[in-house]
C-alpha cells in the first residue's frame, strides 16, 4: 500500500473533504440548537447521535488537513454563527423530518465521496461516514414510523405479467392522451415534492428571523419558487389520481429571534439549492415522458438563477469562503 505521506490528495478528494468540513461545522451549530429546543426524547436521541458524528468528523478531517499542511477551512463556529439561547423556531415534527431528509442527502453525498476516494485513509474515512449515515437514516425512519409521521410514496398495482412498449406515444406527454406515470417517475415527483415541502418550512422560518433585509427577501423568494414547483409536481400526481401530502403549517413557530447567523442560513439554503438541482437532474435522466423532462429543465434553470443570486449575496457580504481551486497559471506567469 502506498504511503499516504507520499501520495498527495487528489482534487476530487480535496473537494469532498473541504465540502464535508463546511457541512459538518454548520451541522454542529444547527444540531446544538435543535437539541436545546427539542422536547421529544426520541428525536433528541437522533439529534444527539448526529451531533456526535459531526464533531468526530471535524476532528478527523482536521487531522487530514494538518497531515497535508493544508489550511483548515474557516467553516462555521458557535461563537460567530449560533445563538444557542434563541427560542424555539421549529417544531419537533419538523426536526424529525429534517433529520430524515438530511440522512438521505448524506447517503448520496458520502456514496459519491467514497467512489471518488483513492487514498486508503480517505477511502476508509468516507466508508465509515457512509455506514454512519445508513444508521442515522434507519433511526430517523423508524422513529417517523413509530410516531405515525412517515409519509410513504404512493402505491401502484402489481402487474399480472411482463409487457413491452409498442408505440412511440409512450414518450410523449404534451399532445393527445398522456400515458400513466411510471413508478420511477412517481418516485421522483413525490421525492421532489417532499424535499420542497420541508424547504418551504425552512425558508419560512429563515425569512422571519433574517437580520439583513436582502437576505430575508431572498428567503421569501425561495419559498415562493418552491411553492410554485410543488404546485406543478402536485398537479401531475393528482392528474394520475395519486396522493399528495405533507403540510408544513405546524412546522414553524412565530419566533423572531435568530438562532443562526445570516451567513450560515444563506450557506444552508444555497447548499440545498445545489442538491435540488442534482435531484432534478436525476429526475430528467430517469424520465421518459417528454412533458416531464421539459418541466424539470425549466425548473432547473429557475433555481440555478436563484442559486446564483444567493452566491452573489454571500460574496457581497464577504461571507463566501473560496473553495479549493487549480493554480492560475496566467497570474503566476504575469
Amino acid at each position: 500500500m502506498a504511503n499516504k505521506s507520499v501520495v498527495k490528495l487528489t482534487s476530487a478528494e480535496i473537494s469532498q473533504i473541504w465540502a464535508s468540513y463546511q457541512n459538518d461545522t454548520a451541522s454542529i451549530c444547527i444540531l446544538k440548537y435543535f437539541l436545546k429546543t427539542c422536547e421529544d426524547p426520541d428525536t433528541s436521541e437522533i439529534l444527539d447521535y448526529a451531533l456526535k458524528l459531526s464533531q468526530e468528523h471535524v476532528v478527523k478531517m482536521t487531522a487530514i488537513f494538518d497531515g497535508e499542511s493544508y489550511p483548515v477551512p474557516a467553516g462555521f463556529s458557535e461563537n460567530h454563527d449560533l445563538n444557542i439561547e434563541a427560542p424555539r423556531l421549529f417544531s419537533d415534527q419538523y426536526l424529525l423530518h429534517f433529520m430524515f431528509q438530511m440522512s438521505q442527502i448524506s447517503l448520496n453525498s458520502y456514496s459519491v465521496a467514497k467512489s471518488l476516494a483513492v487514498r486508503a485513509d480517505v477511502d476508509t474515512y468516507f466508508d465509515e461516514c457512509l455506514k454512519e449515515a445508513m444508521k442515522l437514516n434507519t433511526m430517523a425512519k423508524q422513529t417517523l414510523f413509530s410516531k405515525g409521521l412517515f409519509i410513504r410514496s404512493p402505491y401502484i398495482p402489481y402487474p399480472e405479467k411482463i409487457d413491452y412498449v409498442k408505440k412511440q406515444s409512450f414518450l410523449t406527454g404534451w399532445f393527445g392522451e398522456r400515458r400513466p406515470l411510471l413508478s420511477l417517475e412517481i418516485a421522483n415527483l413525490f421525492g421532489n415534492f417532499q424535499r420542497n415541502a420541508l424547504g418551504i418550512a425552512t425558508l419560512v422560518g429563515f425569512s422571519q428571523i433574517a437580520e439583513t433585509k436582502k437576505v430575508g427577501q431572498f428567503f421569501t423568494r425561495g419559498k415562493e419558487i418552491a411553492e410554485k414547483h410543488n404546485e406543478i409536481f402536485g398537479s401531475i400526481l393528482r392528474e394520475n389520481n395519486l396522493p399528495v401530502s405533507m403540510s408544513s403549517d405546524t412546522f414553524v413557530t412565530e419566533s423572531k429571534v435568530s438562532p443562526f447567523s445570516d451567513k450560515m442560513m444563506l450557506f444552508i439554503v444555497t447548499a440545498l439549492i445545489g442538491l435540488g438541482v442534482g435531484y432534478y437532474g436525476t429526475s430528467i435522466s430517469t424520465t421518459l415522458r417528454r412533458d416531464l423532462t421539459v418541466h424539470y429543465d425549466r425548473l432547473i434553470h429557475e433555481i440555478l438563477k436563484f442559486s446564483e443570486d444567493g452566491a452573489n449575496l454571500l460574496i457581497d457580504h464577504g461571507w463566501m469562503e473560496e473553495p479549493p481551486r487549480a493554480s492560475d497559471r496566467n497570474e503566476l506567469t504575469n
